[in-house]
């Protein structure tokens, strides 16, 4: 019996893909490490600053002299020293254990920095364990406050959704989106914002959320000889279904819940398959009344939810009109150009 021709291209790229797993391994372990002796030594300066009457001054000393014993070692300033004492204040060991050690240590100095409250800080942890997020990325979620928008849209999926996949869809919206991205004003047309977040369409699918995987804009159907197009649509590879959007750039209406749930209806005939679980909708407008959004679902028997979005801050009132807009910019650059 003759043997299999040696495949070594197939070789080295299985060693490649365990070597890396492997050294990510490594690395999450020297991290966690690393973390968990960070949040012992700050355990311990605050004991000795209780027990002994300490002040700030030791933890200078403490620096000089750990320096002295490890110089190769990085991490041992004053100031990684201070933000060890202010983590073993803020977190249990158990907590750390469990949550806190599986984020790089500077990602903990971004929490302990930018939020005070316990409960936000675990919060901001779990969430950024869950979805990767780089430093930068948490920065910006902790600033555009992502914990009092997440899960925050007026839906139907308790009515129209089984009950796990309920949940998870509900905590899949936002309200409001933060659009300040895209650099528009409030006099936006519907195409301006569409032709924006597909142009941005990474910051856009940062500002969705893990899972969304987009699919195409205006996308076409055909039904009974007449054509519709979907202004966004993406598939939801956590959710395992389509999510439709339909943007407005006016207040909600009711009619355009009943849209909608024309929409699902044909998507989940044209496009959904057999593993797919019940296309979601979503209506994206500048804003809304809650109590319209409530009764305008009621009767909707395909799931949807309605947020709304701001595409930027508002100017304090004695500054507009002073401001040049954009397009003034614009024309001044193109004119010095």
């Amino acid at each position: 019996m003759l043997e299999k021709p040696f495949d070594y291209t197939t070789l080295l790229s299985d060693l490649k893909t365990q070597i890396q797993a492997a050294r990510t391994k490594a690395a999450l372990a020297v991290n966690r490490e690393l973390v968990l002796l960070y949040w012992s030594i700050g355990k311990r300066i605050l004991e000795q600053q209780a027990l002994q009457g300490w002040g700030a001054k030791v933890i200078q000393q403490l620096s000089n002299d750990l320096r002295l014993e490890f110089p190769d070692m990085q991490g041992l300033s004053k100031r990684n020293l201070q933000y060890m004492r202010a983590f073993a204040e803020a977190y249990s060991g158990e907590f750390v254990q469990q949550a806190a050690a599986q984020l790089p240590w500077f990602h903990n100095c971004v929490v302990l920095d930018k939020l005070k409250d316990a409960q936000t800080r675990a919060w901001y942890i779990r969430a950024c364990i869950q979805n990767g997020w780089s430093r930068p990325i948490l920065e910006m979620q902790i600033e555009t406050k992502l914990h009092q928008r997440q899960g925050n849209a007026v839906n139907n999926f308790e009515r129209t959704l089984p009950a796990p996949h309920a949940e998870l869809a509900a905590q899949m919206l936002k309200d409001p989106y933060n659009f300040d991205f895209l650099g528009l004003g409030q006099e936006a047309h519907e195409r301006d914002l569409e032709n924006a977040l597909i142009a941005h369409i990474k910051s856009f699918l940062l500002e969705l959320g893990a899972g969304f995987a987009f699919v195409g804009n205006q996308y076409h159907l055909e039904i009974n000889g007449k054509d519709y197009y979907l202004d966004l649509l993406f598939y939801h590879y956590r959710l395992h279904c389509f999510v439709v959007i339909d943007l407005k750039v006016t207040e909600f209406k009711p009619e355009y819940a009943g849209k909608m749930n024309f929409y699902l209806s044909a998507v989940d005939d044209l496009l959904r398959s057999a593993g797919d679980a019940p296309s979601i909708g979503m209506v994206l407008c500048k804003n809304k009344d809650k109590t319209d959004v409530e009764y305008a679902l009621r009767g909707m028997s395909q799931p949807l939810g309605v947020s709304s979005f701001e595409l930027s801050a508002m100017l304090p009132k004695e500054l507009e009109g002073v401001l040049p807009t954009v397009a003034q910019l614009e024309a001044l650059l193109t004119k010095n150009s």
